[in-house]
């Protein structure tokens, strides 16, 4: 048989196959109204990032482009409540002096159509004859504007330029949520900070002093351990460290108290070495282990064996605090998660709330404290965290020894 032939039929299989792929892919796609819909939300994604730092000048500027396209206008401008912040297409530069043209709309939080009096030149090129400004809002307060700019307006026109400033609306309210749950994190960390215990720090320096006659060596190693502790956990920096590194500080804590407790202290630790690197809200176990220390100890002249696991769980890892103490009623524990740690009988439970608080905000509510406990059966508590969050990074802080 002639190989020429027989290439050229291999060469038209190919083609077919191209073409029947290229079919097959449109045909995916849907319909045209499909296409669109899926252009739309493509574009809206493209915009979506940065607007999520709020409205500001390099945000807008990035954002403003994907909101033309999204628009379909000359021209599209963002302002704030005192500036242009960012302005893409071609407009004879009208679109420049946006803020001129939104002062009714900042004013009233309604959408404003401008005619050609307003913000055309009267240029024969000139591609602006109107333009449809509708207010940006935070909450209740206007913010900013988003202006489009074209040669003429329609109902249409209107109905689009007021549902995308919604959109961009709803993005500045989640980037401002963003920076209030930053603020609380960090007001919440300087709260717990504030609770590390007068008394356990004098007690530390006090079971210190106990051993630099007796034993001088253990006395330097302990006050060494207590550098380190106020250290950690009164360091300026990052909300989130390392599941080690937050161990490690709970190992100095509890070196400490078994200064001070002598055998009525028993510590178990287990951990797998795989879920260390994980990075974890600041001060999230130490303050665990502290009221497993406090309250297990109550009553309980035998003492109290406290147990730390860190285990790994799929894509969580799982942490849990025991204690074989006194236990407590449900409803106390309830009472003190739901009041910030105190509790019906006035006592602080150092830390609870606020722990679960903080571990809810970073990761979601199925992140919080789980809480077993009951009068006499010692207490358990437990939480879980994922190996991988966005905007979640350690900041290693190590030891100075």
């Amino acid at each position: 048989m002639d190989p020429i032939p027989i290439l050229g039929a291999a060469v038209i299989v190919a083609l077919l196959a191209v073409v029947g792929y290229a079919l097959y892919r449109r045909r995916d796609l849907g319909t045209s109204a499909d296409r669109a819909t899926f252009d739309t939300l493509h574009t809206a994604s493209l915009a979506a990032p940065s607007l999520r730092a709020g409205l500001t000048e390099p945000g807008a500027e990035r954002a403003v482009r994907h909101l033309r396209t999204l628009l379909g206008a000359a021209a599209v401008a963002l302002t704030d409540r005192s500036r242009t912040l960012a302005v893409d297409g071609v407009s004879h530069n009208h679109a420049a002096d946006a803020i001129t043209h939104v002062a009714r709309v900042l004013d009233t939080g309604t959408t404003s159509v401008l005619g050609p009096r307003d913000v055309s030149c009267g240029a024969p090129d000139c591609p602006v004859r109107a333009a449809v400004a509708s207010p940006l809002v935070d909450g209740d307060a206007v913010v900013g504007a988003l202006v489009a700019y074209s040669r003429e307006t329609s109902a249409m026109l209107v109905r689009a330029v007021e549902e995308v400033a919604r959109w961009v609306s709803g993005q500045v309210e989640l980037a401002s949520a963003d920076a209030q749950r930053t603020q609380l994190m960090a007001a919440e960390l300087r709260a717990l900070r504030a609770q590390i215990s007068p008394h356990f720090i004098y007690n530390s320096l006090t079971a210190i002093a106990s051993f630099t006659r007796t034993d001088p060596d253990r006395a330097r190693d302990l006050l060494l351990e207590f550098a380190d502790f106020t250290r950690y956990a009164l360091r300026r920096g990052g909300e989130y460290t390392t599941l080690a590194d937050e161990l490690r500080n709970t190992e100095r804590y509890l070196v400490l108290e078994q200064a001070r407790f002598g055998e009525r202290l028993r510590v178990s630790l287990r951990v797998a070495p795989e879920v260390l690197p994980i990075a974890i809200p600041f001060l999230v176990v130490q303050p665990l282990v502290e009221n497993a220390v406090r309250h297990g100890l109550e009553g309980h002249a035998s003492g109290v064996t406290v147990s730390i696991t860190a285990v790994d769980d799929g894509s969580d890892a799982v942490i849990t605090v025991e204690d074989d103490g006194a236990g407590a009623s449900p409803d106390v524990i309830l009472a003190a998660l739901e009041r910030g740690g105190i509790t019906d009988d006035g006592r602080s439970s150092v830390g609870l709330g606020n722990v679960d608080a903080r571990l809810r905000q970073v990761f979601g509510d199925q992140y919080g404290l789980v809480v077993e406990t009951a009068p006499s059966a010692g207490t358990k508590v437990s939480f879980r965290v994922p190996k991988f969050a966005p905007g979640v990074h350690a900041e290693a802080t190590g030891s100075r020894r």
